[in-house]
Parts: C-alpha cells; sequence; structure tokens
C-alpha cells in the first residue's frame, strides 16, 4: 500500500497475483481485442516471482500428499505385471488427450488400437498417427529411464521435444524465429538467446523447489509460456511433467478427463495476466483423477 488517504494505490502481492481466482467464463466472455493483457514475456516472473511464491495452500498440500499416499499404498499391492497394465493404460489415455488437445481427431478407441496394435484409423492423416506413436515413444522412454528428469536441464526438454516430433513437419531445436499464438495477443520471447536464458531460468526455478507437485505444476505452465520450440510446446510440457512425477514416485497425468477448452482457457490466462488459478485447479482434479483411475 503506498501513500494516505484518496493518494492510497494498493498493491497486489506477487501471491495473490498470481493465484486470486479468475472466472473463465466471464473473462472469456471479452473479445480478444477488448481484453486488458500483458502483451510481451514477463521478464520478472521466473526470476523474482514465482521463487518467493507457494503455489499450493497448506490445505491442498495435505490433500495432494494424501492421494499420494494412496497411489503408493495401491502401487505396492500391485503385481508388475498389474503396474504395468495400469501404466500402458494410462498412457493410451495420456497420448490420446494430449494429442486431442492439439488438434488430432482420433478417438480414444482408435488410439489404443493404434498404440496397441499399430493399426491406423480411416479418414485420418499419417500426421495423426505419426503424433500418438511419438506420444508412446516418448512415454516409453521415460519409463524405462525413471530418474532421467530428477534434474531438469535444457537438453532434457530439449531430447522429449524431440521425440515428441519425430517425423512431423517441426523445425528441430530452439526457435529463432516469432510465433503466434491462437486465441491471444500475447507474443513469447522470438529471440534464441532470450528463450534460451528463459529455459535455464525454469531449469532453476524447478530444480530450486522441493515440492514435487510445484515442480510438475510450474513445468506444464512455464514450458507452454516459454514456447521455446516452433511447435509441439503444449506436449513437451505435458511429458516432461509426467517426468518429473515418475522420476519423484508420483502418479502421472492422463488429462483423460479434462476439457480440451478449458485447457486451453486456463494456459491463455496464464499467458495474458500469469495467474495460476485456473491452471492449478486443473491439475489438482487431473491428479485426483489419476490415482483413483488407474491406481
Amino acid at each position: 500500500m503506498e501513500g494516505k488517504a484518496r493518494a492510497t494505490r494498493y498493491h497486489l502481492s506477487d501471491q495473490a497475483h498470481l493465484l486470486m481466482p479468475l472466472n473463465l467464463d466471464t473473462y472469456f466472455a471479452q473479445d480478444i481485442d477488448e481484453r486488458q493483457v500483458q502483451t510481451s514475456f514477463n521478464f520478472e516472473l521466473i526470476r523474482e516471482q514465482l521463487p518467493h511464491v507457494e503455489l499450493f495452500s497448506n490445505e491442498e498440500k495435505a490433500h495432494l500428499d494424501e492421494l499420494q499416499a494412496e497411489f503408493r499404498r495401491h502401487v505396492s499391492e500391485m503385481t508388475d505385471n498389474e503396474y504395468r497394465k495400469e501404466m500402458e493404460r494410462l498412457g493410451i489415455d495420456l497420448s490420446w488427450k494430449s494429442s486431442q488437445i492439439e488438434g488430432n481427431t482420433y478417438s480414444l478407441l482408435e488410439t489404443e488400437r493404434l498404440l496397441r496394435e499399430s493399426k491406423t484409423a480411416s479418414g485420418k492423416t499419417k500426421e495423426e498417427a505419426v503424433m500418438l506413436l511419438n506420444h508412446k515413444d516418448a512415454l516409453r522412454f521415460i519409463l524405462d529411464n525413471p530418474d532421467y528428469l530428477q534434474e531438469l536441464t535444457v537438453s532434457h526438454i530439449e531430447d522429449i521435444h524431440q521425440l515428441l516430433t519425430k517425423e512431423l513437419s517441426v523445425d528441430k531445436g530452439i526457435r529463432h524465429r516469432r510465433v503466434g499464438i491462437t486465441g491471444t495477443n500475447y507474443h513469447p520471447l522470438d529471440n534464441e538467446f532470450q528463450i534460451r536464458e528463459a529455459l535455464r531460468d525454469t531449469c532453476d526455478l524447478i530444480n530450486g523447489k522441493e515440492n514435487i507437485f510445484e515442480k510438475a505444476l510450474l513445468t506444464l505452465v512455464l514450458l507452454s509460456y516459454i514456447q521455446a520450440f516452433s511447435d509441439g510446446n503444449k506436449r513437451t510440457a505435458r511429458i516432461t511433467s509426467n517426468a518429473i512425477l515418475i522420476a519423484n514416485g508420483y502418479c502421472p497425468l492422463s488429462f483423460r478427463s479434462v476439457d480440451s477448452i478449458n485447457y486451453k482457457k486456463a494456459m491463455l490466462i496464464f499467458y495474458e495476466q500469469n495467474n495460476l488459478h485456473a491452471f492449478k485447479q486443473i491439475f489438482m482434479e487431473q491428479f485426483e483423477f489419476a490415482v483413483r483411475e488407474y491406481f
């Protein structure tokens, strides 16, 4: 708070600004060009604001910890074969939903047949099948190397992106051209050196966090926010976030029950307002769904 009486100006704390509830319907009732948004990348967000913010309340942390304990208890009672089957099912659901969010038209049943029997669906493009098969390969890599993301590095992020975009018309490596995002006036960084710096800062931030849920949530939103690649950023964020959960013995997320439009809206609010509330709710709901649905 600054000033006195009528001259007083109030400023939201970083914690309040990042986590205060914003109604998706009310926010997006405004036309894209009518919304008051932050159009450029916020350089202070990763270095100065997020390091000092606790993303989950004590009540939220307790709920997530209870779910994680439930996951570990159920896994301890499973045979190796039972565990493998449930992880395979979760992986199919994740491949389907992650691809659907990006516009892939394969149904869940078509995805299952493709990933289990290598049978493509009629009337679909080759690229759609490749996108789904790339998810399978990336997930297999993570499960075969469960310690891979004990510590997050820029090269790890690039490796996962390369697995997810193999044989697709996507430029390899860090983007060095401007990119636009449909549905928003937010413009990500367009300088390759600044993008690399933002990724390094993100890795430092995430590696410095002790809470695994914070690590996973920050990975989901920040890799999408930075948009380091010409395409495949949100896919990379979802798989990298899950790799962090798996590396620490936590239940991964399939996102199967999330509404794709709400997912995109929650992400856009983070781009435009740096507000995390809507996306945090999605993360918590999807963690609970994964624990209860698969394990």
